[in-house]
């Protein structure tokens, strides 16, 4: 064996990353119980490491372990919401401080994912799009060179993916919406202008938040 092989994934890693990053960041799957045995054929595992990922993903309160019952998707309240959208404002914030002060800003790494998002403009494309949404942020985040704080934003995805999807279900014109608030960041970060960054960021996220919260 090449001494540069990677080791094999276990089965509760595989399992983890697929109900985390898949199952879990779905809005349809909202409101349901986890199939063991479905996400254990799905990824090829038995139900053992799939038992031992929904546990952890419990640890991280995406899941609720209902007695006799099952992993249960419990759906995002606007409690939910709103402080999804306060830390990561927080966390963006303090990046977009930190790149322009260290002269580390990815606009151009930025740019390249709003123009792939800006292609993603038909239904059929939205997991897609609010896929490069999540790219597109963590891209700023993760600028700012603090590995705790990449950490910490990271573990927001399926959350993030999930509440942007629901955003975008309720708004026709969230799509076209997006990508202007997303050219108003780059355009800041890419012009050194501190105060007119964190402004989109603010408004980026306010949006958002009111697409999000609307029963429309």
């Amino acid at each position: 064996m090449s001494s540069t092989s990677r080791p094999a994934r276990s089965g509760r890693a595989k399992a983890y990353d697929y109900l985390k990053n898949t199952v879990l960041a779905d809005p349809d799957a909202e409101g349901g119980f986890i199939s063991e045995q479905e996400i254990a054929e799905h990824v090829g595992v038995s139900r053992t490491p799939v038992r031992e990922a929904l546990l952890q993903l419990a640890a991280e309160e995406l899941v609720q372990l209902v007695p006799n019952r099952g992993a249960y998707i419990a759906p995002l309240t606007g409690r939910d919401l709103r402080d999804l959208v306060q830390l990561r404002g927080l966390l963006e914030r303090f990046a977009a401080e930190q790149v322009l002060a260290t002269g580390t800003v990815p606009w151009r790494a930025m740019q390249e994912v709003l123009e792939q998002q800006s292609r993603c403009d038909d239904p059929a494309s939205a997991k897609e799009f609010i896929e490069l949404d999540a790219h597109f942020h963590t891209l700023l985040v993760e600028a700012a060179g603090n590995a705790m704080l990449s950490r910490t934003y990271v573990a927001l995805r399926a959350r993030q993916v999930r509440a942007g999807l629901v955003a975008l279900r309720r708004s026709g014109t969230r799509h076209a919406e997006v990508i202007r608030e997303h050219e108003a960041i780059v355009t800041a970060l890419a012009d050194g202008e501190v105060e007119a960054a964190l402004a989109a960021i603010d408004d980026h996220h306010a949006r958002t938040l009111r697409h999000q919260l609307s029963t429309t």
